[in-house]
């Protein structure tokens, strides 16, 4: 393996957090002994054409600072190369973080963590999830929160989280079911009525809502949570259980697991990670061990 390692990183992510941690991530690779470059790219494309460019260079492994969102990006130019991934988890969510227990807003441990990992050559194979051609590590997100997604990227105002507060009270007001057809690995087309489907690779999403709490990141399946049509009183009790994962329990949802997904569902958009994906339709598939994690052992 080369010595010189590649950083990623989103100055902006966790408020500005993602600008102070390549410091001391980058300080505690150095004092490891190893070559450290950075990229920053203009943009998200730029960002990650930088980076498979590294890759295909045979970069030592690829370190991504910031959130989700970079965690992502980063999945999009390593998945399936065998090129290792750190992360040094600093945004606002930090899903993928929690999901593989990795240090969380700790750039200092975080980048001791993947120093010892390189040293050591301790790697943790996992599975990601992939539609079309993006790759994604936590969950894939439909229905009534991508809807509140959706609305809150079109608003200009309120500014932060809040302006996603104010989208989640409409959406509420305007909740209704939504017509599903779902296809599972090679079965049979189904129809139902849903508020959400929910794709989990992973975990959690949104910040440590443990929509899929019961997903393995290395069983070679989805674990999908289907929440079934619900009134906004039902909805609004079982939504804080989600952070506890103990929603599962609630007889409105509903846990299948599979390697394969279709969903299609007209007006709804797809997120991965965070990211949106397109309108439905779309396939999701699981590919094992398509990622190599530098995890300290």
């Amino acid at each position: 393996m080369t010595s010189e390692i590649t950083i990623v990183s989103n100055p902006t992510a966790g408020r500005g957090r993602g600008a102070g941690a390549v410091g001391p991530a980058a300080d505690a690779l150095r004092r490891a002994g190893f070559d450290v470059c950075t990229v920053v790219g203009t943009d998200a494309a730029d960002a990650l054409a930088r980076a498979r460019e590294a890759v295909a260079a045979g970069t030592g492994a690829l370190v991504a600072v910031g959130g989700d969102g970079m965690v992502s990006l980063a999945l999009q130019a390593v998945a399936g190369t065998g090129t290792p991934l750190g992360v040094v988890a600093v945004g606002t969510g930090n899903d993928f973080a929690r999901a593989t227990g990795l240090p969380i807003r700790e750039p200092a441990a975080a980048g001791e963590a993947i120093a010892r990992a390189l040293k050591e050559e301790s790697v943790r194979e996992i599975d990601l999830g992939r539609a079309g051609e993006r790759w994604f590590g936590t969950v894939l997100a439909s229905g009534f929160d991508s809807r509140v997604n959706d609305r809150g990227n079109r608003m200009r105002r309120p500014s932060g989280r809040l302006r996603y507060d104010v989208a989640m009270l409409a959406e509420l007001a305007a909740l209704r079911p939504i017509p599903y057809r779902i296809t599972l690995d090679d079965g049979a087309e189904q129809e139902i009525e849903a508020t959400l489907v929910a794709v989990g690779n992973g975990t959690s999403y949104g910040g440590g809502m443990r929509i899929c709490a019961g997903a393995e990141l290395d069983d070679g399946r989805f674990d999908i949570c289907v929440v079934g049509p619900c009134s906004r009183s039902t909805l609004l009790r079982v939504f804080p259980r989600v952070y506890r994962g103990t929603h599962l329990g609630h007889p409105v949802v509903t846990v299948h697991r599979a390697a394969a997904i279709t969903l299609a569902a007209d007006g709804i958009t797809g997120y991965a990670d965070g990211e949106p994906l397109g309108p439905l339709p779309l396939t999701a598939r699981t590919v094992p061990r398509a990622l190599r994690l530098l995890a300290a052992p």
